[in-house]
């Protein structure tokens, strides 16, 4: 999700950012105003990238948060704003970690935002200045749509959004699979489906219709569609998303207990 973030910003000419990795990667090598820092090769690296920072990004692991923010609790700058990408770390759990009066929030984003096309949600800790929020929100906006939330609602955007994009390649893999059985080639099963699937996006955009509207207007009555269509509804493709949501709230839920 680190990276992700990164990319969106870097694509988005976003000037001085500093990033800490644990080891040396050709993946990630600085220049055009990145400058990566190598734990590895400095233990300082963390506490350097942020001194001066206005705007730390917080991209590890839950289990690894709090260390993290201890390490550098006192290398921060007075004023600077802290946003954990982490899901099931409440905010008073960073908070703790931290010097009192630091602005702690958390931020949900979803891989798209390394194409600029992300959905991020943003949840700040009441009495948070506004100045604050606005900074992460507008951080965030450079790699795609904010959605402002209160904390309680956090997890329920991670099941949605943050999540979410798994869920539509999972349909996509099933779809492509289903595809081949009937014996497309794998390659054509895929310039089918995914073809498909934009171009049914790219409509949905361009009308501004409600899918079901769209939906509906490809469901002729006593038609082919309407028969796959019914076969979908009798699986209950509606409870299995309330299911799947849930047990990723539930998740979360046991990440912050843990």
């Amino acid at each position: 999700m680190g990276g992700a973030i990164l990319s969106g910003l870097r694509a988005a000419g976003v000037p001085d950012l500093r990033v800490t990795t644990r080891t040396a990667t050709r993946a990630l090598e600085g220049g055009d105003g990145l400058q990566v820092l190598v734990a590895d090769r400095d233990p300082e690296a963390n506490r350097s990238a942020v001194r001066g920072a206005r705007l730390v990004v917080v991209a590890v692991k839950p289990v690894g948060v709090a260390a993290l923010l201890a390490e550098i609790a006192d290398a921060l700058e007075p004023g600077a704003v802290v946003v954990s990408v982490a899901a099931g770390v409440p905010i008073a759990t960073m908070a703790a970690a931290l010097p009192a009066g630091t602005p702690v929030l958390r931020a949900m984003p979803n891989t798209p935002s390394a194409v600029g096309a992300g959905v991020t949600g943003v949840a700040a800790a009441p009495g948070t200045a506004d100045d604050d929020t606005a900074a992460v929100v507008a951080a965030f906006r450079t790699v795609g749509t904010v959605v402002e939330v209160t904390e309680d609602r956090i997890d329920a955007l991670s099941a949605v959004s943050g999540s979410g994009p798994a869920y539509v390649y999972l349909v996509l893999e099933r779809f492509i699979d289903a595809a081949v059985r009937l014996g497309f080639r794998r390659d054509e099963a895929a310039d089918l489906v995914v073809g498909t699937a934009q171009g049914a996006l790219r409509l949905l955009a361009a009308t501004g219709e409600e899918p079901a509207e769209l939906r509906r207007r490809v469901t002729s009555p006593k038609g082919t569609t309407e028969r796959a269509v019914a076969v979908f509804e009798q699986h209950d493709l509606g409870g299995i998303f309330d299911e799947a949501l849930a047990a990723a709230m539930a998740r979360a839920k046991e990440i912050a207990a843990d």
